[in-house]
């Protein structure tokens, strides 16, 4: 999982395997980061269908312990640290990115309480 640091002007100063706390996690296709290691956007390698998959799944896994949380079924307090970190990282990620979750309920269901 490639993180990076950035310098006051914003550019990527380091590209870190784990977050030491406070990197900025940065998806594998993200330009900026080909782009600081030497991958041209055509060289880069397509994800297979597995591994489309996997993040496919991934998402739901984000937006179903989401859910989880927001209904008080468990608290994000009751996972460890490190899964913290991830989710929280990914969460501002996608925030920054106007990406949005995979709704798995409309938000009129979890008004019902569907």
């Amino acid at each position: 999982m490639p993180y990076v640091t950035r310098d006051a002007d914003g550019e990527i100063c380091a590209v870190l395997r784990d977050d030491p706390g406070g990197a900025e996690y940065l998806a594998p296709g993200d330009p900026q980061l080909q782009e600081l290691i030497g991958v041209e956007a055509a060289d880069a390698p397509a994800l297979s269908e597995f591994e489309r998959l996997d993040v496919d799944f991934v998402r739901v896994l984000e937006d179903l312990i989401e859910a989880l949380t927001a209904r008080n079924v468990i608290n994000i307090t009751d996972l460890p640290d490190f899964a913290q970190a991830k989710l929280f990282a990914r969460k501002s990620y996608r925030e920054r990115s106007g990406a949005h979750a995979l709704r798995l309920f409309d938000s009129d269901d979890a008004t019902r309480g569907l």
